[in-house]
């Protein structure tokens, strides 16, 4: 079974529900939450003000919104709920919006959640399931396409165990540079969404047989300032790129966190490949 149906209950799933705009839309993906006994009313506040403080980068695909917080006593158990929008909203993202499904997350787990977000990236990066979902016509439906195999292809071949990793790219003025062979993904929380950036990497990785020599490292933006002296490059949002300023390292802005062509080519401009 898949460990989003795990989390995911029937009862949190609402389709083609009506939000004046995304604040209603997070506020409803909350309440199914509370209504579950998940979470308090705080959380659902606390999913809010996130978007407030640090921008629409919950929205990580194409029409797919992405609600979380911090983790704190107001979640009572790790579920989420999941909101397909009737009317599409804006959240003011420049390229994703509008969203017209809203998965909300509340979670004291992170083993559980995690492994939730690493089939939920598969899933939904794949066109013919998110086709799938946005046309079904009950929850149950729902849970049966999200309880599906996993849809991401194994790797059909690996590079030699001698390889060498070196930087490229104007940043790095096209010369050959040594690397810390590590990756961070970075969010506001660093729990939800730079989750979701580095499942997709990580299938790209192991695509190419690299999976074992580069570290991807899920973080929030106070820890990345800190880690980024241990890394080659970040990946992350424009608005948590703005956040994070000049860090002495390639920061490099990811619109579709669910998109494995995207990550392949942000790989090849950073990487000699």
């Amino acid at each position: 079974m898949s460990e989003i149906v795990e989390l995911l209950d029937s009862s949190a799933i609402a389709l083609d529900h009506e939000s004046a705009d995304w604040r209603e839309a997070v506020r409803f993906a909350g309440s199914l939450l509370e209504k579950s006994a998940a979470c308090s009313e705080q959380y659902t506040r606390s999913m809010i003000e996130n978007v407030e403080q640090n921008g629409p980068y919950i929205v990580v695909a194409p029409g797919f919104a992405f609600a979380h917080a911090r983790p704190s006593e107001a979640v009572h158990r790790t579920a989420m709920s999941w909101v397909r929008l009737n009317t599409p909203v804006e959240f003011g993202h420049a390229k994703n919006d509008p969203v017209t499904l809203v998965v909300a997350l509340a979670a004291n787990d992170d083993s559980a959640h995690t492994r939730a977000m690493q089939h939920l990236a598969k899933v939904l990066g794949s066109p013919k399931k998110r086709t799938a979902l946005d046309q079904a016509a009950t929850p149950e439906e729902i849970l049966d396409i999200l309880g599906g195999s996993a849809t991401a292809q194994q790797a059909t071949h690996r590079i030699k165990d001698d390889v060498t990793i070196t930087h490229s790219g104007a940043a790095h003025d096209q010369q050959a540079q040594s690397t810390t062979n590590k990756i961070l993904t970075v969010c506001g929380n660093g729990l939800g969404t730079s989750l979701f950036l580095k499942n997709t990497l990580e299938q790209v990785l192991e695509h190419w047989g690299w999976g074992s020599y580069i570290t991807v490292e899920a973080t929030d933006t106070i820890s990345a300032k800190g880690k980024a002296k241990e890394a080659d490059l970040i990946l992350t949002s424009g608005e948590i790129a703005r956040t994070l300023g000049d860090l002495g390292i390639p920061v490099k802005v990811i619109e579709n966190f669910t998109s494995t062509t995207e990550l392949d080519a942000v790989l090849r401009d950073s990487y000699d490949v």
